[in-house]
């Protein structure tokens, strides 16, 4: 055996953990040595058979050889067995499958189990040890980090359950425990994060001596695993590396403590309770969001959020929460449940303060009811010595993602405080240690995201070193002198939204010398539109070179390493003074001196250069500022010698000033007091002034010596208005005073803060929009805002305050709500960028309390996702001529929402029509004129509206920027017309201005930027005839589309739902124009229709259609059918025609059809990643069918392979698709085993897995959610083994999973009823079962309650005379039933298995309802006639008052029963006439006349007795108009007749289309699935033609 050397730790006293590198050949000799036993069984997992397996095969085998000397065969036998990776395998199941090969193998009490692998491997092979044979020796050989520093250590063993993890198993201790730190050298990256966080737990809850070298040594620590040793180096202390020594350190540390817990505790009865720290919360998110993230991953955010909670209940402070913070993001874990790794995946939307809370209730540690957490007191050391109870209240307030203060006077008051140290002077304090020689002491630094940002920046640099002393409270900086490196390859230094950070980096990575490529500054959505193109063109013009990785004038940069040229640098300071310090705080290590000269106007907040400028002379470098020596006027000229900056020994950081505000405010409007420690007139900080210069001037009495400020307010509501404060010395606090302004008395005008519109978010804009809920009126101005105060007593209460991920907003706005009730602050944890325990110290130490609110819905990140709600407005952009008007008028009305013309805005505004404005004033002026009222209607039309914006409206960058930013909020919709048809249109029209250019040029410059700014497409082939406007097909799609967007009703699947079957027809068409007047016939019984794009071929003949062409074909099938469409692109390799290679295009594909409103996207999850996320990010109210293919027919349904892709499907897609392919029958059995146990899982996605070939047919057959089919007219299958939707019913049928039923109709007479053929036809096409028949009685008696209540009673059809007779039998009515007081159709609703419940509907209404809708469109219908008086009479009047008819005229000869109907239905404005020869003066003739008597009844002559008909009812000619006879017979009744000559606006119906449309609703409700309209209507109309005379 190979020489090792080994650390040992004991564990129950015994030394059963050996720790060390490459020590398979020691762990072979130790077990075979030291366990005697007949049998040795191995336990791994497929991924680390491929690596380790051969080698522990090889060892065993010799070691056994070894035993048994002189050729003899060995008496003991070593066995293996590989089983699937993954949680998955951790269950009963997996359990058995182990337990069944040890039996096979005739495994005995002697034999010892060895486990393989990670913590499932370990966990699961250990319970079975446990049980098997009543218990067996098991060793445990763990191969990740996270399973030997934890899970392998302390006997626990367990399988999951669909009811939570780890609930069944077994505490059983293993002989061994063998650490091999040499495997984590195979480990990813991402799995050694993992490991690392239960690292930092056990230093957290229990050694602040090792949390700090874990903090200050991440850097050598990932460095341990990420060099390889060579020739087994490590086995030994002598070939040991310090890296191997520091890693060994690591784990070895981390282990003995655990076991040092679990010898005191083994049976977890207090203390091991401890190393449960971040697992009550983290194991609730882990059961969530398993197995996308992580184990140790969860427990990263559930330390931080326990750790929060300790500081809620005020034990822990704030700099453990940051420490603890600070040190998980340096092992790359999140700590957050907003960290993009988490909120990016659909699972996130599950983490509900409820749902968590439920979870945590089955927890081991928990008693009863009572929740147990562990609270740390302090880094190092926990609160008890076991976990603690927490109220759920508590819980719910640190989970919860926004808060709500209560109002009230703040119970501490007088309060006395000290706020966080400075975010501006420790992020300066921070270059300047790092930059400078020797060590410093920086103590008040500010523990929150942008330092945490600010050092690991510098550590990435290689800049400095930080160790943290007095448990935490001070800093220590190890300065390096100005030396810097660029990171090592690949990696970027991420700053967040630190807008600080970004600007001071940007300068300081110019500082970087040597080799290396270049250095890449990033950041997230914000903070690339935030501005630093001033200081990048300063550095550029001084030789630097700096690269824009994506917008120019934004983050990301590519720093190149050469240094800092110096001499001259002329730098624009109008827009931010960070830009100045940037420059300031690295000019000593230029090769030359520097003179900054600031250009550009006004410099902005002077007070913070001046700090700067300060803080350097502090740190040994004098910074002299120029002055005209004719004036003795300061120059904004500066000049720097070089040098190297001196760390002094300590340096303390004030207090932050601008976070002094909201106490101070706080104070101001609660009318008490507060004083703030740290901070007075001798501060270096701007916003020191602001008690003074803005709380003195409201009323607040204010008393302020060099160290400290108290403010106490006046009495509440007795602010004072001030008439004009310049607050450009404090800009950042110029919220706060906007908050106290908007209760005092009079009107407030703040200036001088133009800058603040370029901050994490457009602040003026915010806090305008934000007041304006509350009701408070403001006005914009160029460099500011007024501010119209109100009694408090007016502003409205309740409001939800978006904070735009903006910490300021945030509290700020928690100041307003200490006197406004039910405010709720969304985004809470913004905060965190400079103040992470506000809401905590606005409760314990100011006195107000707070509550943790859980909003509805996710809120919208300002730089984020589309995420618009229901009723934020639709803006519609495109070409004048494009048909917006139409369209959103069309919207408008089907929303029930107001459309508004911009152009009419305008003209109502400036009292002058558009052209003559452009003729006086120029494009340019109109330009700039339009653009002010886009910014009104958004600011105060974001609501409920649709409007529509001129063409040339993006032909200004602000408005383009304005729309781009509006479409986070809400739909921004390009509507799109063929060039050919716009200037067709144009050519007539003549109320705007001639462009003075081609129209084609016009086009063609604006695409681009209509693209840019659209989040949404929609095309509109509407030609210059609007008769073509008005087709059925274009209408219906203007309705679908914005409903779709909307989310008001989009256009989904019904039948995708569990219990229910869904189907698409998968088109196969290069072309689906010609086939579209088949649409009818090939989409019967379906659900979708799958466009199979890569299929598509346009005229040029590529593999690849062309965006315009593809666009054509959704436009085309969208006027055709009203069936949701899934997009599809299929590659080669995955059984399409779409080239592999082509990824970016079929990128832009996917894009497109989320631009256009499809409702499903068949994304293949072997698209790079970040694009699918993209796409995820983009859906909308559409949903993502995440696919995996196999055509190899190598994936199994058993197999590993098909749980991986599941998993990858289950993270990113809303609907899971996986394809294999049958070899044999037995591959559909597993494949419906793997669905069946992926649907036992809670909140188990929709699944489509089926098998290609005709071998797989059946899996096609029992597939239940969106099953691919055919159809005869289609050219070709688009799979190998596909069905059409009547096959697969009719072998469904054969296997018994759709079981006949039987239909009826009941009435007499009835023997010529058309409802048996077209109910009849209707289940023959579809390939159903089922048999409809008469049932004719005299009355509703036994007959007819034998057939509803027998078992394959599928539902019946009532008419005269038993619509009223047969109520008594159901169980309910619909609301119309009951309204019409009559029923037609019964449908028996089946939904728990037991007997059915009968439900009575009335589909009269909806008949008649189909026929005038379908051809009097919205709006249009002013008025109705309805002829009679009875049960029919009723549908129509419930149908035309569900139309919004006007007014409705009812005639009927007996004239008291139609006022007895008109009195019933007073809602409708239904009015009786005595006479049908002529019309009432004054009153418009209707467009719709629906006649409900007998044909026999009526007559265009004189005949006496009948009801005489006059020409004079068709008085209407001002538009679509119908008349409607509900009598069957004769074919062409008297007033069908007489409409003949009405005029071409009038279109006749004929009671048979009532009764079929009637009927196509009844099959609906029957079967689940449209009726086959066509062949059905053709059949009836056959039959009706036999029977009519």
């Amino acid at each position: 055996m190979a020489e090792a050397d080994i650390l040992k730790v004991s564990i129950l006293g015994k030394e059963s953990i050996h720790c060390g590198f490459h020590l398979v050949p020691y762990i072979a000799h130790t077990v075979i040595a030291t366990l005697h036993a007949s049998t040795y069984v191995l336990i791994t997992d497929s991924n680390i058979a491929k690596i380790h397996l051969p080698a522990f095969e090889a060892e065993f085998q010799s070691a056994l050889q070894v035993a048994q000397p002189n050729g003899i065969a060995p008496k003991s036998r070593f066995l293996s067995l590989v089983i699937p990776p993954g949680e998955t395998s951790k269950s009963r199941e997996g359990k058995a499958k182990i337990e069944d090969f040890l039996l096979l193998h005739r495994c005995t009490r002697d034999t010892v189990v060895l486990a393989l692998g990670g913590g499932v491997i370990g966990d699961l092979v250990g319970f079975v040890a446990a049980t098997f044979m009543r218990g067996v020796r098991f060793v445990q050989i763990p191969t990740t980090l996270l399973a030997m520093v934890d899970s392998s250590v302390g006997g626990k063993t367990a399988i999951d359950t669909p009811h939570g993890k780890n609930l069944i198993g077994a505490f059983w201790q293993p002989e061994y425990i063998f650490i091999d730190a040499a495997l984590l050298e195979t480990l990813p990256s991402r799995e050694f994060s993992n490991g690392m966080a239960e690292v930092v737990k056990t230093a957290a809850i229990w050694d602040e001596e090792q949390f700090a070298a874990l903090e200050s040594r991440h850097t050598e620590i990932f460095a341990a695993i990420q060099s390889p040793s060579q020739n087994f180096s490590g086995r030994t202390k002598k070939t040991r590396s310090a890296a191997q020594e520091l890693l060994l350190f690591v784990i070895v540390g981390s282990i003995s403590v655990k076991a040092h817990i679990v010898t005191i505790d083994e049976r977890e009865t207090g203390l091991r309770n401890l190393v449960n720290f971040g697992h009550t919360i983290g194991h609730a998110i882990e059961a969530i969001l398993t197995p996308t993230i992580l184990h140790g991953e969860c427990v990263s955010v559930g330390m931080i959020l326990e750790g929060e909670i300790s500081r809620q209940l005020g034990i822990l402070s704030q700099v453990g929460v940051g420490r603890l913070t600070r040190c998980l993001k340096a092992y790359n874990l999140p700590v957050s449940l907003s960290d993009p790794r988490i909120a990016n995946i659909p699972a996130a939307k599950w983490l509900t303060v409820n749902r968590l809370l439920d979870i945590m209730r089955v927890d081991k540690k928990n008693s009863g009811d009572e929740k147990k957490i562990v609270i740390l007191s302090k880094i190092g050391a926990t609160y008890e010595p076991k976990a603690t109870i927490v109220r759920d209240v508590i819980i719910a307030k640190t989970l919860s993602e926004a808060a709500k203060v209560i109002p009230g006077v703040p119970t501490k008051n007088p309060v006395k405080m000290a706020t966080p140290g400075s975010k501006s002077i420790s992020n300066r304090a921070l270059v300047l240690a790092a930059l400078a020689q020797g060590t410093c002491r920086l103590k008040n630094l500010l523990h929150s995201d942008d330092t945490q940002v600010m050092m690991a920046a510098l550590i990435e640099l290689k800049g400095a070193s930080f160790i943290w002393e007095d448990g935490g409270e001070t800093l220590v900086v190890q300065g390096g002198g100005g030396s810097l490196s660029v990171p090592h390859k690949g990696k970027e230094i991420y700053l967040g939204n630190a807008g600080t950070a970004a600007r001071f980096l940007t300068t300081v990575c110019t500082l970087v010398q040597g080799p290396g490529e270049t250095t890449v500054i990033t950041g997230n959505a914000r903070m690339k539109q935030r501005p630093i193109g001033p200081l990048v063109d300063a550095l550029r013009a001084n030789g630097s070179t700096i690269d824009y990785l994506e917008s120019a004038g934004c983050l990301p940069l590519s720093i190149a390493p050469q240094g800092l040229k110096g001499g001259t640098i002329q730098l624009a300071a109008s827009v931010s003074s960070q830009y100045v310090s940037s420059v300031l705080l690295c000019a000593p290590y230029a090769a030359e001196p520097i003179t900054l000269e600031l250009t550009g106007g006004q410099v902005i907040s002077q007070p913070y250069i001046d700090m700067t400028i300060a803080m350097m002379r502090t740190f040994g470098v004098v910074v002299s500022r120029r002055v005209d020596q004719a004036t003795g006027k300061l120059l904004d000229i500066y000049d720097i010698p070089r040098g190297v900056y001196t760390n002094p020994a300590d340096y303390n950081i004030e207090s932050d000033a601008s976070s002094a505000t909201y106490p101070l405010a706080i104070a101001a409007i609660t009318g008490t007091t507060c004083t703030i420690q740290n901070i007075g007139s001798s501060s270096l900080q701007g916003d020191a002034r602001f008690a003074i210069e803005v709380l003195q001037g409201m009323g607040c009495t204010v008393v302020q010596t060099p160290t400290e400020t108290t403010v106490t307010g006046p009495p509440v509501g007795q602010l004072k208005a001030i008439e004009e404060i310049d607050m450009e010395v404090m800009t950042d606090a110029f919220l706060t005073a906007t908050v106290l302004a908007a209760v005092a008395n009079g009107k407030t005008r703040i200036i001088g803060i133009a800058n603040q519109r370029v901050k994490e978010c457009n602040r003026i804009r915010a806090m305008i929009d934000e007041l304006a809920k509350f009701g408070v009126d403001t006005n914009e101005l160029e460099d500011g805002l007024e501010i119209i105060g109100k009694p408090i007593g007016e502003l409205k209460k309740g409001v939800s305050v978006h904070c735009y991920d903006d910490h300021r907003v945030a509290m700020s706005f928690s100041v307003l709500s200490t006197v406004i009730s039910d405010t709720v602050i969304e985004e809470k944890r913004c905060v965190e960028k400079t103040w992470p325990n506000w809401w905590d110290d606005l409760e314990n130490k100011i006195g107000l309390k707070v509550q943790g609110i859980e909003l509805d819905s996710p809120v919208a990140e300002a730089s984020g996702t589309v995420n618009a709600d229901a009723d934020a407005s639709i803006i519609l952009i495109g070409m004048r001529g494009s048909g917006k008007t139409f369209t959103g008028h069309l919207a408008a009305s089907r929303l029930s929402w107001t459309c508004l013309d911009a152009d009419a805005i305008f003209e109502e505004k400036h009292q002058i029509g558009v052209r003559q404005f452009v003729h006086m004033h120029g494009w340019p002026a109109f330009r700039d004129a339009e653009t002010v009222i886009l910014r009104e209607l958004l600011a105060t039309k974001s609501k409920n509206h649709v409007i529509s914006l001129g063409g040339g409206i993006v032909e200004t960058a602000e408005a383009r920027d304005l729309l781009k930013e509006y479409a986070h909020k809400g739909p921004v919709v390009l509507i799109m017309r063929p060039i050919d048809e716009i200037v067709a249109y144009l050519g007539v029209e003549a109320a705007r201005p001639a462009y003075g250019e081609p129209i084609e040029a016009v086009f063609n410059r604006r695409a681009p930027w209509f693209k840019d700014c659209a989040s949404h497409e929609f095309v509109n082939h509407v030609g210059v005839d609007t008769s073509i406007a008005d087709k059925k097909g274009t209408r219906h799609e203007v309705i679908r589309f914005f409903k779709h967007i909307t989310g008001q009703e989009p256009n989904l699947a019904p039948n995708l739902a569990p219990g229910k079957r869904s189907y698409f027809l998968s088109l196969t068409f290069p072309d689906v124009t010609p086939a579209l007047h088949h649409i009818e016939n090939l989409t019967q019984g379906v659900d979708a229709v799958e466009l199979r794009v890569d299929l598509l071929s346009d005229s040029f003949g590529t593999s690849i259609p062309s965006v315009p062409y593809v666009k054509d074909q959704i436009a085309a099938l969208r006027r055709s059918t009203s069936l949701p469409l899934i997009f599809t692109i299929r590659t080669v390799s995955q059984g399409g025609a779409f080239p592999d290679s082509a990824q970016e295009e079929a990128f832009e594909l996917l894009k497109l059809a989320l631009a256009l409103g499809t409702e499903y996207l068949d994304v293949e999850i072997s698209l790079p990643e970040p694009m699918i996320k993209e796409l995820v990010r983009r859906k909308g109210h559409s949903k993502i069918i995440a696919s995996w293919h196999d055509w190899s027919g190598e994936m199994k349904w058993d197999g590993p392979v098909v749980k991986e892709k599941y998993a990858v499907a289950d993270r990113l897609g809303d609907i899971i698709k996986i394809v294999g392919k049958a070899e044999s029958l037995r591959d559909n059995f597993t494949l419906y085993d793997f669905v069946s146990e992926a649907n036992s899982k809670p909140n188990a996605k929709p699944i489509i897995a089926i098998n290609m070939s005709g071998m797989g047919q059946m899996s096609r057959v029992l597939n239940e959610t969106f099953t691919p089919v055919s159809h005869p007219l289609l050219p070709t299958k688009a799979a190998p083994g596909q069905l059409s939707f009547a096959e697969i019913q009719k072998a469904l049928h054969l296997l018994g999973q759709l079981p006949p039923r039987r239909f009826a109709l009941f009435g007499t007479p009835i023997a010529y009823s058309m409802s048996p053929t077209l109910h009849n036809t209707g289940f023959e096409i579809l390939g159903l079962p089922h048999l409809y028949e008469l049932h004719e009685t005299a009355e509703v008696g036994e007959s007819i309650k034998a057939v509803i209540t027998a078992p394959d009673f599928g539902g019946a059809s009532v008419t005269i005379p038993f619509k009223l007779d047969i109520i008594p039998l159901l169980d309910k009515l619909s609301p119309a039933a009951q309204a019409i007081g009559a029923v037609n159709t019964i449908v028996p609703l089946r939904t728990d298995g037991t007997n059915p419940i009968l439900y009575g509907e009335n589909t009269d209404w909806l008949g008649i309802r189909h026929c005038v809708h379908s051809r009097v469109h919205d709006g249009s219908l002013h008025a109705a006639l309805v002829i009679g008086a009875g049960g029919t009479a009723r549908a129509a009047i419930y149908a035309l008052h569900s139309l919004k008819a006007q007014t409705i005229y009812i005639y009927n000869r007996t004239r008291s029963n139609a006022q007895a109907l008109a009195d019933e239905f007073s809602r409708a404005n239904v009015q009786v006439l005595d006479t049908l020869d002529s019309w009432p003066s004054g009153i418009v003739p209707p467009n719709v006349i629906v006649s409900t008597v007998p044909s026999s009844a009526t007559t265009t002559s004189s005949e006496p007795g009948s009801l005489h008909l006059s020409s004079n009812l068709f008085g209407y000619k001002d538009g679509p108009a119908v008349v409607i006879d509900m009598a069957y017979k004769p074919a062409e009744t008297a007033l069908l007749a007489l409409a003949k000559g009405a005029g071409d606006n009038w279109e006749s119906v004929r009671g048979l289309d009532v009764l079929l449309e009637q009927g196509y609703v009844q099959f609906e409700l029957w079967t689940g699935r449209k009726c086959p309209r066509n062949v059905v209507a053709e059949r009836v109309r056959a039959k009706y033609a036999e029977t009519v005379v």
